[in-house]
């Protein structure tokens, strides 16, 4: 039940720079997508090269933080 109202709660933000934490990872990057069971984070590269695309199942999360631009 707290997966999906955090699932919600997320998909209200989508577009916002964000550090998602796991057990094993830190993604920083932007918020692109949000399902019941799947979080896509899409880590932007300032240089030339391709963005990544970061899947993380929503119970595997630990924290987000919401980043401020500057």
């Amino acid at each position: 039940m707290f997966e999906e109202t955090f699932a919600a709660e997320l998909a209200t933000r989508i577009g916002s720079r964000v550090e998602v934490a796991t057990d094993n990872n830190l993604i920083e990057g932007i918020l692109s997508t949000v399902t019941v069971d799947l979080v896509l984070v899409i880590e932007v590269d300032v240089g030339y090269g391709s963005n990544n695309k970061q899947f993380i199942s929503v119970d595997a999360i630990n924290f987000v933080r919401f980043l401020v631009a500057a």
